[in-house]
């Protein structure tokens, strides 16, 4: 007996050793090459480890890693056991060349799809592929073959769905009336308010001076105050009485010897042209619509009379809900403001708070809690509270939306409408705006009861007279440049606000203006923490900054009497904008100068801006008329001004921004002898209708069109390129 054949033998068999050519060889890269000579790609490749299952390198196409190779193009069918009779067999079929790739899928998964349905086995046969037919080679029996037809069959017919006749209605199911539908709302809106105490609104003694005016001399006071128009703004209370204005604080409030006392502090002597008109009609429980220029009063407008709004109410304060007054707003630094008028006019005690995003929550929170009259917020931070149940709407009867129509070009509405739901429909609501667009006038349709709407000077956009407005045309990297020098020439006294159009210019020019040595730099946009906004202002209004530059964030309601210049460093993006910048000089009264930089890149406004300059009185220089006369002429060239558009729109290339003329670009123009190349020149046209040309690109009938492309360096070329 051998000596392995014993009982209790170590058993062991013994291997020849490995060849060289098995030997590991070092890893190296990424892929770590192992067991791989120089030039072998794994024909060699030898592992220990068992191939297939969990522990072996059994994974393959598919993400599948039982071993099994479910890469679609090598599956081969399975093998019968020996001596088996098969009915497997095998049939060929054509399908059409562009149904190939939805027959394979992508990866390959549709056709492993086919394969797992059907049991067949499906290969793409490429290389007896025609021009038009593409044979596939399906194996199996007969129903495995057949369904598989079945399935590329529905891949390359796929069913249309036909049309149905709608169903008859079912006799049986009951009528939906929406009329009932509209009674049962208009029946929870009702029981959604019964409880709540009336409103009082009508404080208004009317004296007998104001109200026995003759006629003549009321049009006379409003066209002496800035050309004052009022109407009745509904078409079934057209014939309702408006009252007359008031020409001193004495003939508005002289029931409310405490309003006086506070406006006299303030050293206020005769009402704005918008107040004018504003109290009688608030104070009479009127809604009203106050749309004037900014700097006009139309803070104090609605503020004095909601301080008498709450001090009237039968209710007493410490027995309400909540707030009485919700002042809307649309940016922090507007809030802020309306607080600290609030705060100027210390009335009968009434308690006011300002919520705003960035602000601290938790204070804000805790002020709301302990009981206020008056809510100034953004509608942002406002419906934070109201969802999260800390602050109720429930009681607000005076509701004011203060410059609506800025809180609409910031994407408002859908916070405001939301907002509006909580607050009861029977509200005294005051709305303020510099403009007239059909945003606002849709808003104050849904959300105002018959107002009265005052508008001071006109529905147009107006800049205020009391403000110079200068333009110089400048090359843009010589702005800077020019207002180090422009900032130069201020007396020790004058503040200079400025205006950019991005936030990393205003960060950039902050920088460089103190890198050059000037002090009392500020700077104001919406990146910034709210504490750092909060005392760039303050600094700017204490004096302890001169020059404050800003975002458009500063170009609406922000109330600083003492700013003498405006400088628009970059053109505002609309002329609404421009007008509200230049506002923020030459405020209540005062007189202010505003300085426009203004590039070739901006020669689109030019024609709007002159208009503006032309209604607030102001000099316009020849410049600013030659450069809105060649942009008319390259709209007429490329045909933006004619209804047929298409082909006569683009063709440009010989428009040169100088002259206007055609033929020649702007850096061969005989009027730029400097052979200056900047701004821009020619005309491309629009997207659509752009000019075309066809080649014939060696094929009889083929042609090609194709459009020009801009030069990167839009500077030097103009035109197609």
């Amino acid at each position: 007996m051998a000596d392995w054949d014993e009982e209790g033998c170590d058993i062991r068999q013994t291997f020849p050793p490995k060849s060289d050519e098995y030997e590991r060889k070092p890893a190296f890269g990424r892929g770590r090459a192992r067991n791989r000579d120089e030039g072998d790609f794994g024909s060699r490749f030898r592992s220990d480890r068992p191939q297939g299952g969990r522990g072996g390198f059994g994974r393959y196409r598919g993400g599948r890693s039982d071993g099994d190779n479910t890469n679609w193009r090598s599956r081969e069918p399975a093998r019968e056991p020996r001596g088996f009779v098969s009915n497997r067999r095998t049939e060929v079929i054509n399908v059409d060349c562009d149904c190939v790739g939805r027959i394979i899928g992508k990866g390959g998964s549709t056709i492993r799809d086919i394969q797992d349905k059907s049991g067949a086995h499906v290969r793409i046969r490429r290389d007896d592929a025609t021009s038009f037919d593409q044979p596939i080679e399906i194996t199996g029996d007969e129903e495995a073959i057949n369904k598989a037809k079945q399935l590329i069959d529905e891949i390359q017919n796929p069913v249309s769905h036909q049309y149905k006749p709608p169903a008859e209605p079912d006799p049986s199911a009951p009528k939906i009336s929406f009329a009932d539908i509209h009674a049962v709302r208009e029946e929870n809106a009702r029981t959604k308010w019964l409880g709540l105490p009336p409103i009082k609104k009508f404080f208004y003694n009317e004296l007998d001076v104001v109200k026995y005016r003759d006629p003549d001399e009321v049009e006379q006071i409003r066209l002496m105050k800035n050309n004052i128009m009022v109407e009745n703004y509904g078409e079934t209370v057209q014939d309702r009485f408006i009252p007359n204005p008031v020409k001193t604080f004495e003939e508005a409030f002289q029931d409310y010897p405490d309003i006086l006392r506070e406006i006299k502090k303030a050293g206020f002597t005769t009402p704005s042209p918008i107040q004018c008109q504003a109290w009688p009609v608030i104070m009479s429980g009127l809604d009203l619509i106050g749309i004037a220029q900014t700097g006009t009063g139309k803070t104090l407008a609605f503020l004095l009379p909601a301080f008498l709004h709450i001090d009237g109410q039968d209710v007493p304060r410490d027995k309400r809900e909540g707030p009485s007054v919700l002042v809307l707003s649309p940016t922090r630094e507007l809030a802020l403001q309306i607080e600290d008028e609030v705060k100027k006019y210390h009335y009968k005690g009434i308690r006011s708070v300002c919520v705003y995003g960035g602000g601290n929550r938790r204070n804000q929170i805790q002020v709301v809690t302990d009981g206020v009259e008056i809510v100034i917020a953004t509608p942002g931070r406002l419906n934070d509270l109201l969802m999260n149940e800390i602050l109720s709407v429930r009681s607000v009867t005076y509701l004011v939306l203060d410059e609506a129509d800025r809180m609409l070009d910031m994407g408002f509405e859908p916070e405001i409408k939301k907002i509006l739901l909580d607050i009861r429909p029977d509200r005294q609501t005051v709305m303020t705006s510099a403009t007239w667009p059909p945003g606002v006038q849709r808003m104050a349709d849904q959300y105002m009861t018959d107002p009265v709407r005052v508008f001071v000077g006109s529905l147009d956009l107006n800049a205020c007279e009391n403000v110079t407005q200068l333009v110089e045309e400048v090359e843009q990297e010589d702005k800077k440049a020019r207002s180090i020098e422009f900032i130069d020439t201020m007396g020790p006294e004058d503040k200079v606000l400025i205006f950019v159009g991005k936030k990393i210019m205003a960060d950039d020019l902050a920088s460089d203006f103190m890198l050059k040595g000037l002090t009392g730099i500020q700077c104001i946009h919406g990146d910034r923490e709210q504490c750092d906004r909060e005392q760039a202002l303050d600094d700017f209004k204490r004096g302890l900054a001169h020059v404050l530059i800003a975002t458009d964030v500063a170009s609406r309601g922000l109330d600083i009497k003492d700013v003498t210049f405006v400088l628009n460093y970059d053109f505002p993006r609309g002329i609404e904008d421009y007008v509200h910048r230049v506002g923020r000089t030459g405020r209540a009264g005062r007189k202010g100068t505003a300085l426009t930089f203004i590039t070739r890149n901006d020669w689109n406004y030019a024609h709007k801006l002159i208009n503006i300059m032309i209604k607030a009185n102001q000099a316009v220089p020849d410049f600013l008329h030659d450069m809105a006369k060649r942009y008319e002429e390259y709209r007429e060239r490329n045909g933006y001004n004619s209804f047929e558009g298409g082909e006569r729109r683009g063709g440009g290339g010989d428009g040169c921004f100088k002259c206007g003329q055609p033929g020649h670009f702007a850096r061969e123009c005989p009027n730029n002898p400097d052979g200056n190349t900047r701004g821009r020149s020619g005309g491309r046209g629009g997207r659509r209708g752009r000019g075309r040309a066809s080649f014939v690109d060696g094929f009889e009938g083929v042609t090609r069109d194709f459009s020009g492309r801009r030069s990167k360096d839009r500077d030097n070329f103009g035109g197609w390129v």
